[in-house]
């Protein structure tokens, strides 16, 4: 199945968004230092445009970010990855957005799954204040 490119837009700007958080930076401030305009950095991460190689490159030189990640949503999977504590967060997730009526596009959804996923496999804990703080930042 072949994803159109505003829903691929969609998602990318979801964990660009997920990822400046975890820096602790403004939009204006990650544009600048990869080299773009505040005003593009902003339709990057609300999924209106793509962002360049070049920006790309310039956040893994800097801050030694997962591109593939950024990119795809997707890091190398893991031999023995813990399906059941995946399933437990998406449950717990989806309880979450339907108690607090919270809308939010799939691509946006899996794009906070993922980012708790690649944390899990790294051996980083999440704290609920997080993965709450990335909801506000990709719900609609």
């Amino acid at each position: 199945m072949t994803r159109n490119t505003s829903d691929i837009f969609e998602a990318m700007g979801a964990r660009l968004a997920i990822t400046r958080n975890e820096l602790g930076l403004s939009q204006a401030a990650l544009a600048e230092a990869i080299g773009v305009s505040h005003r593009a950095y902003h339709s990057y991460e609300k999924g209106k445009r793509g962002i360049p190689v070049e920006a790309l490159v310039n956040m893994e030189d800097k801050f030694d970010i997962d591109v593939a990640w950024l990119l795809l949503g997707a890091k190398s999977v893991r031999v023995k990855h813990d399906i059941e504590a995946l399933q437990e967060f998406e449950a717990s997730l989806d309880r979450y957005l339907n108690e607090q009526n919270i809308k939010i596009k799939s691509e946006k959804r899996g794009a906070i799954v993922a980012r708790w996923y690649q944390s899990r496999v790294e051996g980083r804990d999440v704290a609920i204040d997080d993965v709450h703080t990335w909801i506000e930042l990709v719900k609609e």
